[in-house]
């Protein structure tokens, strides 16, 4: 079969096409053939080896010392079950599903085989495999932060990063659990944020949502560059500070303040109820796509 390998770290022509062996799903596995997949912000940082400075050491050593020790990146894929192990019970042979591949990667690529009580479900009925592929990381990540910071009815909510993969599901889902969503993101995206469901939208390049004398009760932080402090002075008493990827310093201060208001950070680790979970919105027609562009490959 055919995939793109990452050969080292480093920029984009790292990447190759090249003839790969063909999985066999084990007893308790899926074989996906795969439609669509997506480049997502962990692939990239991934393929450059752009990591965290408190990061650095673990990533190197879990990823690889000298190159990426899985060379086929990619973790969300969208396709169709080609065959499955002699275990498997869930899936069979034609389900339409998509899928989360976490740390065993591998999306770029004709094939992949996934344990069948892996992060993956059978494919919303309203959607093709480009819209569908789209949600298992973003909408996973957005749903467990919200959870964390419990959002719910009445509340003020801003996001920080609203038209990403994960910034466009959070907007949808605060809006779900009915709080008021502001939206901060760039001009040409003022539109999108809109459009799905944000009440008021904030553009970064025009203004600091920090400096606007307003306070929220939850600030969720997706791209983790918003002033820690300035961002703390914009919640309200016992509020919360969400920061998904978050630097050293942000880690350090959050865990050491002492006031009502709450910081949280960590990773959002993938689960198939939650997948399940967010197949069910899209079904029911509460939460959509945004796909900027697709390629052939």
């Amino acid at each position: 079969m055919r995939a793109v390998i990452c050969t080292k770290y480093g920029p984009p022509d790292v990447l190759h096409m090249v003839d790969v062996e063909k999985p066999t799903p084990n007893d308790n596995e899926v074989l996906i053939k795969i439609y669509a997949a997506t480049v997502t912000t962990g692939d990239v940082e991934i393929r450059k080896f752009k990591m965290p400075a408190w990061l650095w050491l673990f990533a190197r050593i879990g990823f690889g010392i000298r190159g990426p020790r899985k060379k086929v990146l990619g973790q969300e894929l969208a396709g169709e079950v080609e065959s499955v192990g002699n275990d498997v019970k869930r899936f069979k042979e034609g389900d339409q599903v998509f899928a989360r591949t976490d740390f065993s990667l591998g999306a770029y690529s004709e094939y992949k085989c996934l344990p069948e009580e892996g992060v993956i479900a059978l494919k919303p009925s309203n959607m093709t495999y480009e819209e569908a592929v789209t949600i298992p990381m973003g909408g996973i990540e957005a749903l467990r932060f919200l959870r964390l910071g419990n959002i719910h009815s009445g509340q003020k909510v801003l996001i920080n990063g609203a038209s990403g993969s994960i910034g466009t599901l959070a907007v949808q889902l605060t809006r779900y659990y009915g709080a008021e969503v502001t939206a901060v993101c760039s001009t040409k995206n003022l539109d999108i944020v809109h459009s799905i469901g944000a009440d008021h939208v904030i553009d970064y390049t025009k203004e600091d949502f920090t400096k606007n004398d307003e306070k929220y009760d939850v600030i969720f932080d997706v791209i983790g560059k918003s002033p820690f402090s300035r961002s703390l002075n914009s919640l309200k008493e016992k509020g919360s500070y969400i920061i998904a990827n978050p630097g050293l310093s942000q880690m350090f201060r959050g865990r050491f303040m002492r006031n009502s208001k709450k910081v949280i950070t960590g990773t959002a680790f993938g689960k198939m109820e939650d997948l399940l979970f967010l197949k069910g919105l899209i079904e029911a027609g509460k939460i959509k796509s945004v796909i900027d562009r697709t390629y052939t490959l």
